[in-house]
């Protein structure tokens, strides 16, 4: 039993912060030069060389067996469909909104819970669905003629990591968190497969220190995440990950000259006071136990 320690866990949320900085920063250089179907199948093939060494402290492949095979499939079809769309979206919009409109999906992980899982509408889940809603309408702004595609297309993305979520909430339950990881680098890996080889094209030596960023970034922000919630509750750790609004924007304007408009803004608190309600309303309810290495 791992003891409770809020230090411990800001010290991991830190690790899965930088990791999905990288992976950002990362995405977009990748993208640039190659297809996303590559990009995301190199990801997928280096992920599982750097998650080895993980893999091998639970026992080799042996450890990873899983009688569910079924619902890791349905979880990474879910899961590989938010990241090509969430690295579509990556080219064609400015990184403040992309990271703002995806972090609507513990809203939409909420209304999935009440349809599929039957947990209860709640007060508080309701008003935060309509602001995370509110939210994305003054980011899209729709009718100013300021509405951009990729900024529905990080909309569905949210919505496919939120089914996404819904299901690895289930797995946790039984599987370890770094089998979980595996079995989504395998299973995208063999998903990806013939779209890559279709748009396949020799990444140049510059490119190669991207690629394994995005590796890196991609599998042990996952894992990072993971061992702050082993440190302390969803109600602690998931307000540290809001960090990542400004870590994201300050990047897209140092790195990509992107400035931040006052309806991003906006929306984006919106987006993140209706995060912390949905939090609030679970504060007093039983966490569901994390499966760890």
């Amino acid at each position: 039993m791992q003891t409770q320690s809020n230090l411990k866990a800001a010290f991991w949320m830190a690790c899965s912060l930088g990791c999905m900085i990288l992976m950002t920063w990362a995405g977009r250089e990748t993208t640039r030069e190659l297809d996303v179907f590559q990009v995301m199948e190199i990801r997928s093939l280096i992920g599982l060389v750097l998650l080895y060494p993980l893999v091998h402290r639970l026992g080799g492949l042996r450890a990873m067996a899983t009688a569910r095979p079924l619902q890791h499939i349905g979880r990474n079809v879910a899961h590989y469909t938010g990241q090509f769309s969430w690295l579509v979206a990556l080219t064609m919009i400015p990184l403040a909104q992309l990271i703002a409109i995806e972090f609507t999906m513990p809203i939409w992980t909420a209304l999935l819970a009440v349809t599929f899982l039957g947990e209860r509408m709640t007060p508080a889940k309701i008003v935060a669905i309509v602001l995370g809603v509110i939210g994305v309408a003054a980011i899209v702004r729709p009718g100013a003629g300021s509405f951009q595609i990729g900024q529905l297309i990080v909309l569905g993305a949210a919505v496919a990591f939120a089914i996404s979520f819904v299901m690895t909430k289930s797995l946790t339950r039984t599987e370890s968190v770094v089998a979980i990881i595996f079995w989504m680098l395998v299973i995208q890996s063999a998903i990806g497969l013939v779209p890559a080889l279709l748009v396949w094209r020799t990444p140049s030596i510059e490119l190669w220190p991207w690629l394994v960023v995005i590796s890196f970034g991609g599998s042990y922000a996952h894992y990072c995440m993971a061992r702050a919630l082993v440190h302390a509750d969803a109600t602690v750790v998931t307000p540290m990950d809001f960090m990542r609004v400004p870590a994201t924007a300050a990047l897209g304007y140092f790195a990509y000259a992107e400035k931040v408009d006052l309806f991003t803004v906006l929306g984006t608190v919106l987006i993140l006071a209706g995060n912390l309600l949905n939090l609030a309303g679970r504060r007093h309810k039983a966490e569901p136990p994390v499966s760890t290495p």
